[in-house]
């Protein structure tokens, strides 16, 4: 048995191209301090901000007791803004949730109310 060196001396020319497309980032469609342009939110915020975190978590394919967890919002509002595309970052959601809960709370359930 002879031995047979096959030597390759190009790369397959069969290229595919691939093309990267991302979603349009967004802005959050109300403001943090817009707490009272829903009433209903507002009140169930200033009062029962338990419940309301129960619907807003709920709402988004999670837990009712997640916002019972520390450090939980955080994590919920960052998961609310990659689902939305919204703009940000984690820190700007740890300040957001750590200075102005219950602002953010209200936030976070207005932007599932308006974008379903």
């Amino acid at each position: 048995m002879a031995f047979q060196s096959n030597v390759i001396n190009t790369q397959p020319t069969n290229a595919r191209q691939y093309a990267v497309t991302t979603a349009r980032s967004s802005e959050w469609s109300t403001s943090v301090f817009d707490c009272c342009d829903d009433c209903v939110i507002c009140l169930c915020g200033a009062f029962i901000p338990c419940i309301l975190g129960c619907n807003v978590a709920r709402d988004n394919g999670e837990s009712c007791c997640l916002p019972f967890l520390p450090g939980a919002l955080i994590a919920l509002r960052t998961s609310i803004r990659n689902k939305n595309n919204i703009e940000g970052s984690v820190c700007n959601d740890w300040l957001v949730m750590a200075c102005l809960p219950l602002c953010g709370l209200c936030q976070m359930a207005r932007e599932q109310k308006i974008r379903g």
